[in-house]
């Protein structure tokens, strides 16, 4: 896919706030079709464009510089409000695939950039894109770690907790509203939750010992959470108000990290009852636990994805660093998909062709992405204190 620069189509004169607003939304589109696992983004190449004496970049030429769709984007200006109209274009027969426009307050001109990139998306795949979502991750300051959200890209962070406590694992609601998460605010862990728009926090447990490791399910009744107060680290399902439902695991040895499947029948979860720490499955009341994984020493932290086919998760490899690995839901298929620095903390994007995870490879933890086969890692936090991801629902 080409994206052709945005052409101002407006009958008055702009300024150079204008001018850079829609340079903008075009870079912010390009950046879009570029992420998304099942694009590629051709870009223009000047010694291409030389090499083809290439004299206008029409839809024959983006054709020879290899693209099969081109989109166009026009811009006029109307008051304080900003109108972006586009379309998609297959240049093999230069036919009109789709259309559409959208018009927004001039401050909402990144929403609207990620609104055209989803429209291409939809016509594209027939699928809803993801470039609306949010991610939600822990910023270390100073001793405290806290809360941030930002955009699927990094941009417009905003910081949830303002405790100056030690704040973890966040897990979003399925309707992307809360935030549930570990809090040491009060002495020892227990569970909170709080609201995205007010950053209202409040307090959902109040168990003795460690509550931690909260999980939703995706139909947002039950919450999976680890519990300490009767003396070991067991794994139970709560509602969302905190009152235990059942207890799920029973055993001598420690379970944590509990991750629903994405129909709700499922849990997988680590214990290290075989002796280290190994990715387990269970069902939904807590019958039939099964070991998943068997290769690799130490594999923890397991998310599964959102079409229920695999779960990733951190692997001690044979040299010894931490990587993100995937398997099936039947325990083969094991595969390390990265291979430099340690690396934490993985999860799925909502549409699951897209991972999240931390790394230290460019010196302190930061906040990646890469697609499912391990390609396309992109480096979206550069402050080397941020961990801990988590990718909120569609919008």
């Amino acid at each position: 896919i080409g994206v052709d620069d945005i052409k101002y189509v407006g009958a008055e004169y702009i300024g150079k706030e204008d001018s850079s607003l829609m340079r903008y939304v075009n870079a912010v589109v390009r950046n879009d079709i570029e992420f998304y696992a099942d694009f590629d983004l051709v870009p223009i190449d000047s010694f291409f464009i030389k090499t083809y004496e290439i004299v206008e970049l029409n839809l024959s030429a983006w054709k020879l510089l290899g693209a099969d769709y081109v989109l166009k984007l026009e811009a006029e200006f109307l008051g304080s409000n900003m109108r972006v109209t586009w379309r998609l274009f297959y240049t093999f027969d230069n036919r009109l695939v789709d259309e559409g426009r959208f018009g927004m307050h001039r401050d909402e001109w990144r929403e609207m950039s990620h609104l055209i990139a989803n429209e291409v998306v939809k016509t594209l795949t027939g699928e809803k894109g993801i470039f609306l979502t949010k991610i939600a991750y822990i910023k270390k300051d100073g001793k405290a770690k806290e809360i941030c959200i930002s955009d699927y890209d990094g941009a417009n962070e905003r910081r949830l907790t303002k405790n100056g406590s030690i704040n973890l694992s966040p897990a979003f609601s399925p309707d992307g509203k809360e935030i549930y998460f570990t809090s040491y605010v009060e002495g020892d862990p227990k569970l909170f939750k709080v609201n995205i728009a007010s950053a209202r926090v409040s307090r959902i447990t109040d168990f003795p010992g460690l509550a931690a490791a909260p999980a939703i399910s995706s139909d947002g009744r039950k919450l999976a959470c680890v519990l300490s107060k009767d003396g070991n680290s067991e794994i139970y399902e709560l509602d969302l108000d905190g009152n235990i439902r059942k207890r799920m695991t029973k055993h001598s040895s420690i379970d944590t990290a509990p991750s629903w499947s994405p129909d709700g029948e499922l849990l997988t979860f680590t214990s290290d009852r075989s002796g280290s720490p190994q990715v387990y499955i269970m069902d939904k009341n807590g019958d039939n636990q099964r070991r998943l994984t068997y290769e690799g020493r130490y594999n923890d932290s397991p998310a599964w994805s959102a079409r229920g086919d695999r779960v990733i998760f951190v692997s001690r490899t044979k040299s010894g660093r931490f990587d993100i690995a995937s398997v099936d839901t039947s325990g083969f298929e094991y595969h390390a998909m990265t291979e430099v620095g340690m690396n934490e903390n993985p999860h799925f994007s909502p549409d699951g062709k897209h991972i999240l995870f931390t790394s230290t490879r460019l010196g302190g933890p930061d906040i990646f992405t890469m697609d499912v086969t391990g390609r396309h890692q992109r480096r979206l936090t550069r402050t080397g204190n941020c961990s801990n991801p988590v990718w909120g629902p569609m919008n």
